[in-house]
């Protein structure tokens, strides 16, 4: 299939010299070593990299195939849920079967983290791991491109106009299909970019994408062709976003600036801060397989995948603090904190909990924290009013 050669992750005949590449990328060993030993790195440098390259070295010597590296990996990820997660729950796999192969279209918070714990999920309940679609501004740390595609992931190009952007598209869609029809799992988020402002909401043109591979191949219609994909929308919640405070400031330079401009370090800031940050309680939620009427078009796609995410979207004490704080006229805590999973007895606690977080960001910072973790909450609601009119 040499068609997606620059877009498909590594085989597994490319394993050695890939990870004999990466044992001596002192780069990698110093990000580790940060993230490992912080302490000890700050004072050490050069001494604690050598030390990460030898372990490295040792974990990795025998790795030939992605599977052997996948084991490595999944212990750092035990490492990470452990020190930064006071618990990792899911449901929904019950209802999906291991032998089949689904397109998993997530709601997007964090870079690396929603994959990965979708992935971690899927292992841990006898499922094959995934195939990670990742945009190609993440690409610009040579070893994060090799680790990232190590670990099955392949490229979404970004940034195209035109006819290179019709084709990559074309190309993408071909590729996601490929995996389905060959029994491989895949993930994508919902959207471009996080959901910076904690409204989950899927872009039609994601659908229009994975349309065309079966309707230019196939002659399928857009519903026969997204029902073909076993399309199961996944919602993940963090009680805590590690990176909030910098959503937020993003948000405020939006606001006020007009415009965010990132740097060369802005998306590795942020892949670090997600993942060694902590995040309280996090919940994966598994949908339901989309089944589409033969009329349905994209907006009917779109609510379809956005319905499922908001409804199982496992809603925290944090998102009702949140609401009390900007807009204590609207909470009903006879049905909201049911909705938010509360135990009344320890609402006090997290009340107290998420409001000293809150004071630790700047305070012009604080409106758009606090509509960050309000927007699920009032979402749901909003669906639920919806859904009980007449």
């Amino acid at each position: 299939m040499h068609e997606f050669d620059d877009i498909r992750p590594y085989r597994d005949d490319e394993v050695n010299w890939v990870v004999n590449g990466l044992l001596e990328d002192l780069e990698l060993s110093r990000a580790l070593g940060k993230f490992h030993y912080p302490r000890a790195y700050r004072w050490f440098p050069g001494p604690v990299a050598r030390l990460v390259q030898s372990g490295l070295r040792q974990q990795l010597q025998q790795a030939s195939k992605i599977h052997d590296v996948q084991v490595v990996i999944e212990k750092y990820l035990d490492k990470l849920i452990e020190t930064t997660t006071a618990g990792l729950i899911q449901n929904g796999l019950e209802h999906l079967s291991p032998s089949m192969a689904y397109l998993f279209i997530s709601n997007h918070r964090d870079i690396t983290m929603d994959p990965a714990l979708v992935n971690y999920m899927l292992y841990h309940h006898g499922f094959d791991t995934l195939q990670i679609a990742i945009g190609d501004n993440l690409l610009k740390r040579p070893f994060l491109s090799k680790l990232m595609k190590l670990n099955k992931s392949f490229i979404v190009k970004r940034g195209l106009q035109g006819r290179d952007k019709l084709a990559a598209s074309k190309q993408l869609s071909g590729y996601i299909n490929h995996c389905i029809r060959t029994g491989q799992n895949v993930w994508i988020a919902q959207r471009e970019g996080r959901a910076k402002d904690g409204i989950d909401k899927t872009e039609s043109a994601i659908i229009k994408m994975l349309h065309m591979a079966g309707r230019d191949s196939d002659k399928l219609s857009l519903p026969a062709a997204i029902n073909a994909l076993n399309i199961v929308p996944v919602a993940i919640s963090y009680e805590y976003d590690p990176c909030d405070v910098a959503k937020a400031a993003e948000l405020h330079a939006v606001a006020t600036q007009g415009r965010f401009i990132k740097d060369e370090n802005s998306d590795v800031q942020s892949i670090l801060t997600g993942m060694i940050g902590s995040k309280g309680v996090v919940h994966v939620s598994f949908g339901s397989p989309l089944q589409l009427p033969a009329d349905a078009g994209a907006e009917q796609v779109v609510e379809a995948i956005d319905s499922q995410i908001v409804r199982n979207y496992r809603l925290h004490a944090s998102n009702l603090a949140a609401l009390e704080l900007l807009q204590p006229e609207a909470v009903d805590p006879e049905r909201m904190q049911p909705l938010c999973c509360t135990d009344p007895l320890k609402l006090v606690a997290k009340r107290q909990e998420f409001v000293s977080r809150l004071q630790s960001a700047p305070a012009h910072l604080h409106p758009y924290i606090l509509q960050m973790y309000a927007n699920p909450l009032l979402r749901r609601i909003a669906l639920d009013d919806t859904s009980a009119r007449p």
